[in-house]
C-alpha cells in the first residue's frame, strides 16, 4: 500500500502535542508466569509452579492502554474513570504515571474491585509461552449516582484543559446512559470532539450525539442486526455504517476491520475503504485502543477523517506486530508512514528523514553510532574503521561531505567520485545501517539531527582537532577515536595511482 497523495508525511512532519481526556473503564492486565510440566495428582489438569511476584507482569488495559498509547503520541493525557480501593488500584495510578499520564480524576470505589484481567502463563520444558487460563475480578453493576457526581465533577474540571476527548466502554459498570448523556452534553456546550470505542452490546442508543464511534467489525454486527460475510463484505459494512449514523447522529463511523484495514462512513459521502499492509504476526490485543488514541492525535493535529483513518491503520498494523497491548511511539509511526509512502527504500536518507529514523531506533532500546568523512576513494582504512564503528552499538549513520565541502578541504581536483556515486559506495556496506550527507563545512546539523549515542572519528584526529566536538558534548554522545592503518589514505591512493610521492594519512 502507498498513499496517494504527499499530505499525511507532509503533516507528520508537522506533528505536535494534544491534550486529550480519557474517560471510561480503567483496567490493569496481570501476566502470571510459571512451569507447566505436570499434572495435579487429584485431577486431569495442568499444575501452574509460579516464584509469585516476580513471575507477575503488570500492563494497562482498556482505557489505560487509550491514555498511554496518547501519550506515546506526544499527547498531555487526564484520565478519568474507577478504580477500587485496593492495591491493584494503586498498581494501575502508578502504571499512568509512569507513562506520563494524569490520574488524579481517577475515583476509588471502596465497593467494587478494580478491574483486573489476569492471564496464566505456562511453560512447559522452557518452550514458548502459552495461556493456559484467564481470570477476570471485575463487577459489572452500574456506578452509584455519588460516584458518577463525581465522575462528572472531574470531568468539568478536565474539560477545559483538553483538545478532544475519548470514551473507552468495555461494559464494567462505568459509562451508564446517564454518564454518557452527560458527556456528550459537556462535550458539545465545549465544542470538543468526542471519540467513542464502544462496548460489545445490542444498543448504541447512549452514544447518541457523540462526534464518532470506532466499533469493530462484530461489535457492529451486534449492534445493527446485521451479519457480514467473511472477507470484505463491501455492501453489508457500508449498510452498518449508514445504520449507525442515521441512528447516532454522528459526523463520523470507523469500522475497524482488522486485516482488511477499516471503512470510514459520513453523513454527506459514500463510505470509504481504508486497506492496510498485510502483517506476518498479528495480535490484535490492543489495536482498538491505538487506533482510538491515533484518531485523537490526528483530528487535533489538523488531519482530515480520511487521513486520520489513514494514520490510524498505521498505528493499527504496527501494534498488532507485537504481542499484547503496548502503545507505538510516535516515531515509529512517523517512519512506518514514511515507508509507505515510499520515502525509506535503501539506506539513504536526507537530513529530516535520517532524524525520523533515528527517533524510531533509540524508541526501540537501539545504541546509535555516528561518524562522518570524505569516503572519496574507499579502501581497507575505511572498511577496517567502519566494522570498528558499527561494534560500539546496534546502528551506526555514516555522513558524507557534500562534493563542496571536500574541494574546500582536498582541493579542486576531488572529490575524485562524485557525492551520489560516494554515497551508494558506502550504502552497499555491510557495516553500515544508513547513510547521508551534509553540505556545510561541518557535520554539526546532521549531528543535531541524528543524535547519537556515540561519535566515532578517524584515528588520526585528537579532540581539539575535529570540528563537531562542541555538538557531540551538547547532545552528550561518547567520543570513540577509531583505530588508523597506518599508510592507507585516500590522499595517498591518488598519489600513487598518479606516481606522486604519498601526501597525507587522513582518510
Amino acid at each position: 500500500m502507498s498513499f496517494s497523495t504527499e499530505g499525511l508525511v507532509v503533516k507528520m512532519a508537522a506533528w505536535k502535542s494534544f491534550r486529550v481526556l480519557v474517560v471510561g473503564d480503567f483496567m490493569l492486565d496481570q501476566a502470571l508466569s510459571g512451569a507447566a510440566e505436570r499434572l495435579s495428582p487429584d485431577a486431569p489438569v495442568p499444575v501452574l509452579l509460579s516464584r509469585g511476584a516476580q513471575d507477575l507482569e503488570e500492563t494497562a488495559g482498556g482505557a489505560s492502554n487509550v491514555a498511554l498509547c496518547a501519550a506515546a503520541l506526544g499527547a498531555t493525557v487526564q484520565c478519568v474513570g474507577v478504580t477500587g480501593a485496593d492495591a491493584e488500584g494503586r498498581s494501575l495510578r502508578e502504571l499512568l504515571k509512569s507513562g506520563g499520564c494524569d490520574s488524579k480524576h481517577l475515583v476509588q470505589d471502596s465497593s467494587r474491585p478494580t478491574t483486573v484481567k489476569k492471564s496464566l502463563i505456562g511453560l512447559a520444558q522452557h518452550r514458548h509461552p502459552q495461556k493456559m487460563f484467564r481470570l477476570d475480578m471485575e463487577s459489572r453493576e452500574p456506578i452509584s449516582e455519588a460516584i458518577a457526581a463525581q465522575l462528572l465533577a472531574a470531568i468539568d474540571e478536565a474539560l477545559p484543559n483538553c483538545d478532544i476527548v475519548c470514551l473507552e466502554d468495555y461494559a464494567k459498570g462505568v459509562c451508564t446512559p446517564q454518564l454518557c448523556a452527560q458527556l456528550i452534553q459537556r462535550c458539545r456546550a465545549a465544542n470538543k470532539k468526542l471519540l467513542v470505542d464502544p462496548a460489545a452490546i445490542n444498543d448504541y442508543a447512549k452514544y447518541k450525539g457523540a462526534t464518532a464511534i470506532t466499533p469493530n467489525r462484530s461489535e457492529a454486527e451486534q449492534a445493527t442486526g446485521l451479519r457480514a460475510a467473511s472477507g470484505f463484505d463491501e455492501p453489508i459494512l457500508r449498510a452498518m455504517s449508514e445504520q449507525l449514523i442515521e441512528q447516532l447522529g454522528l459526523e463520523a463511523i470507523v469500522l475497524t476491520l482488522d486485516r482488511h484495514g477499516a471503512l470510514l462512513g459520513m453523513p454527506t459521502a459514500q463510505p470509504v475503504h481504508v486497506p492496510t499492509l498485510a502483517r506476518k504476526v498479528y495480535d490484535v490485543t490492543g489495536a482498538g485502543d491505538m487506533v482510538l488514541a491515533a484518531l485523537a492525535g490526528a483530528l487535533c493535529n489538523g488531519f482530515s477523517w480520511l487521513e486520520s483513518v489513514q494514520l490510524a491503520n498505521v498505528a493499527a498494523g504496527l501494534e498488532v506486530e507485537v504481542f499484547g497491548a503496548k502503545p507505538i511511539p510516535l516515531a515509529q509511526i512517523r517512519k512506518q508512514v514514511l515507508f509507505q509512502a515510499g520515502h525509506l527504500a535503501g539506506k539513504i536518507r536526507n537530513r529530516a528523514d535520517l532524524a525520523l529514523e533515528m527517533d524510531a531506533r533509540r524508541s526501540a532500546g537501539q545504541k546509535i553510532i555516528f561518524t562522518n568523512g570524505c569516503f572519496d576513494v574507499l579502501h581497507a582504512g575505511h572498511v577496517a574503521s567502519l566494522r570498528e564503528a558499527k561494534s560500539l552499538g546496534d546502528c551506526l549513520v555514516v555522513a558524507l561531505n557534500g562534493d563542496a565541502s571536500v574541494r574546500t578541504l582536498k582541493g579542486d581536483d576531488r572529490p575524485v567520485f562524485p557525492l551520489e556515486q560516494r554515497l551508494e559506495v558506502v550504502e552497499a556496506l555491510e557495516c553500515v545501517d544508513f547513510v547521508t550527507w551534509f553540505d556545510e563545512a561541518t557535520a554539526d546539523a546532521t549531528l543535531l539531527a541524528a543524535r547519537p549515542h556515540v561519535y566515532a572519528k578517524g584515528g588520526d584526529y585528537q579532540p581539539e582537532q575535529i570540528p563537531e566536538m562542541g555538538v557531540v558534548k551538547k547532545i552528550n554522545a561518547t567520543l570513540h577515536i577509531l583505530g588508523l592503518r597506518a599508510g592507507l589514505s585516500t590522499t595517498n591512493a591518488i598519489h600513487r595511482i598518479r606516481g606522486q610521492p604519498a601526501g597525507t594519512t587522513r582518510l
